[in-house]
């Protein structure tokens, strides 16, 4: 299916800190973070990964991006769970320059 967004099938590649989004069969996204991707995507593909992702089967891998440090992944791992949905698809197609405005908050008013 053409979305328009990035796939990427990483590897694991050494010591390397990975934050990823999933993407579940009810159509929810699921960002996590781990050291060793592969053995974690396999994880949650058999249903012994997070509970969230057990119930949502099958999913597959959006995104991901290797840090050099666990704490970096896991930092922007907290990050993206904190977005909306439109910035996290921003952010898997690589429309970086929409990020700034999908995190503005906007000024709702009520009508009295």
């Amino acid at each position: 299916m053409d979305d328009g967004l990035c796939w990427i099938e990483a590897r694991d590649a050494g010591p390397m800190a990975h934050v990823y989004i999933l993407r579940c069969s009810d159509g929810s996204y699921y960002v996590g973070s781990t050291r060793h991707l592969e053995a974690r995507l396999h994880q949650h593909r058999t249903g012994t990964g997070a509970e969230y992702t057990k119930r949502r089967l099958p999913v597959e891998l959006l995104w991901s991006y290797a840090f050099e440090s666990v704490a970096d992944a896991f930092a922007a791992e907290k990050r993206i769970q904190g977005w909306s949905r439109a910035k996290r698809e921003a952010l898997m197609r690589g429309k970086f320059h929409l990020l700034p405005g999908l995190a503005k908050k906007r000024n709702w008013r009520r009508d009295s």
